[in-house]
């Protein structure tokens, strides 16, 4: 058999996906002519899908000097060294393809893979079009292509593409499932359904597409049983497959499976240590089983892996808006002042109490008496838990998220975790059982205000039981009639979604409006605590506050229960 047969045999062996076959056949004619042009390029293709690119490159490298002018050589080189990284000589060498035949529809498909990868999506998707202009049709082309848009938000294009592709091969599973994923972003919720389900009428043993259909259950249907199942079944497949497993977290937390939720996550951070998703998932089945100290601990360690331990927020490299900045430039000179004193340990866990024990009787009484159900404590902290957790307010570098009013505030996963607070959120259940015994945890926050502009709107919070309370002194507030907090007897409509009763302030008035609704004002004072039925409508009450960064208002809140569950026996 001569060379020319032999290398027929091995390309068809090749096509068919018998490399070894292959590879055996290409050496041998190499060995007997190294300067073969056709072996040396085919068993640089194969080398590639080895991912031995190095040889790769030498052997394609060896068929470019024979013609150096072959499009189809130079699109191989490039793809070669794409695979060694060197991307800009990748780009270099399709570019020089498309000068020699500026109509290969396979150096503009590679050249789009390429700048896809290298987040020029513009640039890709000229070479992408280009390419789906020129016979054959690329299939793969539209797929990625659509892949590539689901990246740049722009969704019913995507989901053209993907359906252009499953219009030519209408078996493609991967195009149903990222189809299913324009969908969901377009809200289209059930076609999304329906397009999961088709990719895995197609591959029942597809694991991205079980954990996309679980994903659409439990986010935007709220089927989370259902969810599980899904889950469930992509892990059976794929046991490693760490986003699932914390998804399955997810999941079963929202069904109260708390204890099956946690070894969920411990699953998913096994198999990905540093995976911040898995970490504020347990954070919160801790809080929500009651161990409310090891999951504010485990939001400290969150917050560490994600921020690092900077001195000051001025290490972000995010823009601000122009009061952020000044808070930090505040915070930052505050800091630079106190460098050289003796530190009062803030937020350090204290050996004695942190909530003030006497108050139990009076807010018990307020709470069982008062209509609505809010209960105003003073006294709330104890003298050091104050001086710690304000000190820690002014020092720590937590207050990273920005509101249009002008507040910030500072959440768990953000640092707001320090041992103090989970003190102070433990033993408040303890302190007033007849208002939290039963209530876990959910979740707490700071809220930091300029001295000047305006306080959070009128709205409700996601809980059975608000527990707010100020620390700032008193000395700061120049109205000590206002600055606090103003509440109203109406409680947002059940049917309501956290969007509904957190944002929509026109609809919140009208509500008020419609029910003759009647606000209490609470003033502001230090070391003062408002605990209410956290489905009451609520907002700041008018601020004037002294100047300067120690005179800025700081509220905590803690949220305890499940809404509609704050009645106590």
């Amino acid at each position: 058999m001569n060379l020319q047969s032999v290398c027929d045999k091995a390309a068809l062996l090749h096509q068919r996906g018998h490399l070894a076959e292959a590879e055996r056949l290409y050496l041998e004619i190499l060995e007997r002519d190294p300067a073969a042009f056709r072996p040396n390029h085919l068993l640089g293709i194969l080398r590639m899908q080895q991912g031995r690119n190095g040889e790769a490159l030498d052997l394609i490298g060896a068929a470019l000097k024979i013609e150096p002018d072959n499009a189809e050589v130079l699109t191989s080189y490039g793809n070669a060294l794409k695979g060694l990284g060197r991307l800009a000589e990748a780009e270099a060498s399709f570019d020089q393809a498309l000068a020699v035949k500026p109509d290969f529809g396979g150096a503009l498909y590679n050249r789009a893979l390429l700048l896809q990868q290298m987040n020029r999506f513009e640039d890709a998707l000229e070479s992408y079009d280009r390419a789906l202009a020129l016979p054959p049709y690329f299939v793969e082309a539209l797929y990625n292509r659509g892949v590539m848009l689901l990246v740049m938000k722009r969704d019913n294009d995507a989901l053209e593409s993907f359906d252009r592709a499953l219009a030519i091969r209408p078996g493609f599973s991967e195009a149903w499932n990222n189809r299913g994923n324009a969908l969901r972003n377009l809200g289209r919720y059930v076609d999304s359904l329906a397009s999961y389900d088709k990719a895995l009428m197609i591959n029942s043993e597809f694991p991205s597409a079980l954990y996309n259909r679980g994903n659409l259950l439990f986010q935007e249907m709220k089927r989370s049983a259902e969810a599980l199942a899904a889950y469930d079944k992509a892990l059976a497949i794929k046991p490693d497959f760490a986003e699932a497993w914390n998804s399955r977290g997810n999941a079963l937390r929202s069904l109260g499976r708390l204890t099956e939720s946690l070894a969920s996550y411990e699953k998913a951070l096994a198999i990905k240590r540093d995976f911040t998703d898995a970490m504020s998932g347990r954070a919160w089945a801790l809080l929500e089983s009651f161990h409310t100290e090891d999951g504010v601990a485990a939001f400290l360690r969150l917050a560490t892996l994600v921020h690092g331990t900077e001195e000051s927020p001025l290490a972000s490299k995010k823009p601000s808006p122009p009061y952020k900045m000044r808070h930090d430039q505040e915070q930052h000179d505050y800091q630079a002042g106190i460098k050289n004193r003796v530190s009062v340990k803030a937020g350090y866990r204290l050996t004695g109490a942190a909530v003030q024990p006497a108050n139990e009787v009076s807010a018990t009484e307020q709470w069982r008496t008062k209509k609505p159900q809010i209960a105003v404590i003073d006294n709330f902290l104890t003298p050091e838990a104050l001086e710690q957790l304000w000190c820690f307010c002014l020092e720590a570098p937590v207050w990273r998220a920005s509101y249009p009013n002008g507040y910030l505030g500072a959440f768990p996963e953000q640092g707001f975790a320090c041992p103090l607070l989970g003190q102070i959120a433990d033993e408040l259940r303890h302190v007033f059982p007849a208002i939290l015994r039963s209530h876990p945890l959910l979740y707490m926050w700071g809220f930091k205000y300029d001295s000047q502009l305006p306080g959070i709107n009128v709205h409700a919070d996601e809980a059975a039981v608000n527990v707010n309370f100020w620390i700032t002194p008193d000395e700061a507030n120049l109205d000590p009639e206002s600055g606090g907090l103003v509440i109203w007897d109406v409680e947002a409509p059940m049917d309501w979604d956290f969007a509904k009763f957190n944002n929509d302030a026109a609809a919140i008035r009208k509500v008020l409006a419609d029910n003759g609704s009647k606000s209490v004002t609470v003033p502001y004072r230090a070391n003062r605590a408002v605990i209410f039925d956290s489905d009451l409508f609520h907002e700041t009450d008018k601020i004037r506050f002294k100047d300067g960064y120690p005179n800025r208002r700081v509220n905590v809140t803690m949220l305890y229960g499940r809404r509609g569950k704050h009645t106590q026996d």
